[in-house]
C-alpha cells in the first residue's frame, strides 16, 4: 500500500471573515489537517480522474431517466443548458479554494468560514447524504452487471442480492489498498482504457441495433401529472450527469495554483468526458426509444460475448470511479480515528482502516440489497443533496464574499441562482420521494429487481 502522507501545513490557522467590516465577527476554524494527500496531483491526473469517473455505469441508465421523460427537443436542451449553468457553478466555486490567504480542503469548512457552523453542518449533512446514496447507486449499478453476466449464461441467475454483496466486497477491497484520491493515480490509465473500452463497444451495438429497429416510439407517456414529475426527475438526473457536490475536496489534491489547475481539469470533464456521457445518453434514446431500459445493457442485441464483455468492463471500471465519489466521507473517518503522526501504512493505520472500510461497506452493502432501485437514487442524489450543493451555496459565497464590490447585475444573478435553484430543490425532492414512493408499493424489501 502506498504511503500516504499528511497536509503539508498541518498548522489550523484562526482567522475571521470581513473582520475590519463586522465587529465583533465570530472566529472561525480552518482545519487543514488531512489524513490524506494534498497538494500533490497534477491537473492533468485530476482531469484524467474526473472523465473516467463521470463516464461509470451510472451513464448506462441517462438514455431512460433522462431522455424518455422529456423526449428529442427537451431532451436535448436541458442536456445543453443544464451543463452549461453546471459547468459555470463548478467553475465559480473552484475560485473560492482560496479566499485571502486561507486555503479550504474541504467543502463544508468553506461554508463554515463564510456562514458559521450551521453551514458547516448542513453542508456535511447534504454532502454526507449525496456520497451515501451516490455509493450505493455505484454497488446497485456492479451488482446489476454482474448479474447480467450470469443471466448470459444461465436462464435462472443468482438473486441480485449475491452480486450486491460481491460487489460490496471488492469495492471494500479497493478501498482499503487504495485509501485515497490521489492514490489511485497509477490505476487511472487503466480506469481510462476499459472506460474507452465500453463505450465503443456501446456504441457500435446501439448503432446496430437503432438501424435495425424500425418501428420506435418516442412519446412520453403517463398522466399530465406523472409528465411534470418524471421531468423533474430528469432534470435530477442531468445534474447528476455533470455535478459531484465534492469539488472543494477533489480540488485539495491539487498542486498550487489549485484554481487554475482545477479549472483546467474541469475543461476536461465539460469537453471530452461530457462527449461521451451525452453521446451514449442521446444514442441510447435513439436506438431504442421509449422503450430503453433503466440499464442499457439490457436492451443490447448481442452477440452474447459482446454483451458480457461489456457487463464485465462496466464492474471493473466503477471499481476505480466509486471510489472518488466517497473519498470525503473517507478523508473524515480517517483524519478522526487514525493516527496521522504515522503512515498509512503503520499496523496500527491499517488495523483502523480496515476496520473503517468493513463497517462503511457493510452498511451500505445491506442497505443496497435491501433497496434495490438504480434510478430512484440517481434522481434523489440530484434532488436534495447536488441542486444545493452545486449551485445555491457557491452563489451564495459570492454575495458573502464579494457582493459589496460586485456589479449589481451580477449580484442579481446569483440571488436569482439561489432562489430558483432553491424552488428547484423543492421540485426536484418532491419528484423523487413520489418515484420512491411508488417503488416502494410495488417491491420488496430485498426484492431481486
Amino acid at each position: 500500500m502506498e504511503v500516504e502522507s499528511r497536509s503539508t501545513n498541518n498548522k489550523s490557522p484562526i482567522v475571521t471573515f470581513e473582520q475590519d467590516q463586522q465587529k465583533g465577527a465570530q472566529n472561525n476554524h480552518v482545519d487543514l489537517t488531512s489524513a490524506h494527500t494534498t497538494d500533490h496531483d497534477s491537473w492533468q491526473q485530476v482531469g484524467l480522474l474526473l472523465v473516467t469517473s463521470f463516464n461509470c455505469g451510472w451513464i448506462l441508465s441517462y438514455s431512460n431517466l433522462i431522455m424518455v421523460p422529456l423526449g428529442w427537443k427537451w431532451g436535448i436542451m436541458c442536456l445543453i443548458v443544464v451543463g452549461l449553468y453546471t459547468a459555470y457553478a463548478n467553475w465559480l466555486l473552484a475560485a473560492f479554494h482560496v479566499i485571502g490567504d486561507h486555503r479550504f480542503i474541504r467543502y463544508r469548512d468553506l461554508m463554515r468560514f463564510v456562514y458559521g457552523k450551521n453551514m458547516y453542518r448542513i453542508t456535511w449533512t447534504l454532502q454526507f447524504f449525496n456520497l451515501l446514496l451516490g455509493n450505493m447507486g455505484f454497488i446497485l449499478m456492479g451488482g446489476k452487471a454482474l448479474k447480467e453476466i450470469n443471466s448470459e449464461f444461465n436462464d435462472s441467475p443468482l438473486r441480485l442480492q449475491y452480486y450486491i454483496v460481491i460487489t460490496g466486497a471488492v469495492y471494500f477491497l479497493f478501498s482499503f489498498f487504495i485509501p485515497t484520491i490521489s492514490a489511485m493515480r497509477n490505476w487511472l490509465g487503466a480506469s481510462a482504457l476499459l472506460t474507452l473500452s465500453y463505450i465503443i463497444m456501446v456504441f457500435t451495438v446501439l448503432v446496430k441495433d437503432g438501424k435495425s429497429i424500425q418501428n420506435k416510439d418516442f412519446d412520453i407517456s403517463g398522466s399530465q401529472v406523472s409528465k411534470v414529475f418524471n421531468a423533474f426527475g430528469a432534470i435530477s438526473a442531468v445534474i447528476v450527469s455533470n455535478a459531484s457536490g465534492l469539488l472543494p475536496e477533489i480540488q485539495s489534491t491539487l498542486r498550487r495554483p489549485p484554481v487554475k489547475n482545477m479549472r483546467k481539469a474541469l475543461y476536461s470533464q465539460y469537453t471530452v468526458g461530457l462527449l461521451f456521457y451525452y453521446g451514449l445518453t442521446i444514442l441510447g434514446y435513439w436506438a431504442y426509444g421509449s422503450m430503453v431500459s433503466s440499464y442499457l445493457p439490457e436492451n443490447l442485441s448481442g452477440p452474447r460475448w459482446i454483451n458480457v464483455l461489456i457487463n464485465a468492463v462496466v464492474f471493473l471500471q466503477s471499481i476505480t470511479s466509486q471510489h472518488m465519489f466517497v473519498a470525503p466521507i473517507h478523508e473524515a473517518m480517517d483524519t478522526k480515528f487514525l493516527d496521522i503522526n504515522k503512515g498509512m501504512h503503520s499496523r496500527e493505520n491499517l488495523k483502523r482502516l480496515f476496520l473503517l472500510r468493513a463497517i462503511f461497506f457493510s452498511g451500505n452493502t445491506l442497505v443496497t440489497a435491501a433497496f434495490p432501485f438504480m434510478g430512484d437514487f440517481v434522481n434523489l442524489l440530484g434532488s436534495f443533496s447536488l441542486v444545493p450543493l452545486t449551485f445555491i451555496f457557491p452563489s451564495m459565497v459570492f454575495i458573502k464574499v464579494k457582493g459589496k464590490t460586485a456589479r449589481i447585475e451580477k449580484n442579481a444573478w446569483h440571488w436569482f441562482t439561489i432562489i430558483f435553484s432553491s424552488l428547484l430543490t423543492i421540485a426536484t425532492t418532491i419528484s423523487a420521494f413520489r418515484l420512491i414512493v411508488d417503488n416502494i408499493q410495488k417491491y420488496h424489501i430485498f426484492a431481486d429487481a
